[in-house]
């Protein structure tokens, strides 16, 4: 299998830290916020890792080179203009299109027994499987709405918060009965999916994995389950966060049974 970690935005609301350091680079617990994700992929066994790069895209190169000093295979993947979440997609066709592949985020660190979601996933013949999760201010997020059986049914995508707005896309197919108390989740950073969803991606970037991908495939009635991760995740949405997590790691560093291996 082979991965694709996103790694290309300016990290705005990071600045004025992101106007020297990419965000993927900057510091947590010891090392760059990217090597979370990494050791998590490489703990599942996927070592050729596509790296989309953008903002300050040298310092990216230089700092992680071909990822042999973390025991993997990086493919550099620039892009001249940001492409989107899920626009490097379009590009790497030749890269993933032979098997299921992942799509991880580099500023989500989560303890996700990734081998364990790639099996739920192939068990119920998925397109594909997202990582989701349920924090405390759920309402500032997306929300993901799944039924018993784990499959997503509504995705209600945040146009913003103020006022607080979503674009809904519901599977039309679904019997009322199948989704008439659904569960509902955030999307907490990791994708499992086919080769076959790239066909059905636009014909070229940028855009969105989730409304340009996988909210057109929950609205037409295709396979998109959600597995529930309710393990340690931390996202870095802005400076605050990002300090949080920083006091956090210094007090109390999370265990995180994957960190040995990403410097192997």
């Amino acid at each position: 299998m082979k991965a694709l970690v996103l790694a290309a935005g300016r990290g705005e609301r990071l600045r004025p830290l992101t106007d020297a350091i990419p965000k993927p680079l900057v510091e947590v617990g010891g090392r760059a916020l990217i090597e979370y994700p990494l050791g998590m992929l490489k703990r599942a066994g996927i070592t050729e890792i596509a790296i989309n790069v953008h903002h300050l895209a040298g310092a990216m190169q230089s700092a992680l080179g071909s990822g042999a000093r973390l025991g993997i295979d990086i493919v550099w993947s620039p892009e001249p203009a940001l492409f989107g979440t899920g626009g490097p997609l379009s590009g790497l066709g030749g890269f993933l299109g032979t098997d299921t592949f992942v799509v991880a985020n580099s500023d989500t660190i989560l303890n996700l027994d990734l081998a364990a979601m790639i099996a739920f996933h192939r068990d119920r013949g998925a397109l594909v499987t997202l990582a989701l999760a349920q924090p405390e201010n759920l309402g500032a997020y997306s929300a993901i709405e799944i039924d018993s059986a784990a499959r997503v049914r509504r995705m209600r995508l945040l146009k913003s918060i103020t006022p607080l707005a979503f674009d809904d896309y519901a599977d039309a197919r679904a019997h009322p009965d199948c989704a008439a108390h659904p569960a509902t989740f955030m999307y907490c950073g990791v994708i499992v999916a086919e080769p076959a969803v790239l066909k059905l991606a636009p014909p070229a970037p940028p855009w969105s994995i989730m409304a340009g991908l996988v909210a057109p495939m929950v609205r037409d009635g295709l396979p998109v389950f959600g597995r529930a991760h309710h393990g340690y995740m931390r996202t870095v949405d802005d400076l605050a966060a990002y300090e949080r997590l920083r006091a956090e790691f210094a007090a109390n560093p999370p265990e995180l049974d994957f960190l040995d291996l990403a410097r192997r």
